[in-house]
């Protein structure tokens, strides 16, 4: 019994520990895509 228990357990802390980390890489995604330059802009057009 006290191997299932801490099997469930170990399996909540992975998920929990993915779950973060996705949630982690999307902010970095945003970050990256909102301070991102754009090449080309109409400033160097001139």
């Amino acid at each position: 019994m006290k191997k299932i228990l801490l099997i469930a357990l170990a399996a909540v802390a992975g998920l929990f520990v993915y779950r973060q980390i996705q949630a982690d890489r999307a902010e970095q995604d945003l970050w990256t895509e909102a301070t991102d330059t754009v090449p080309g802009g109409s400033d160097t057009d001139v």
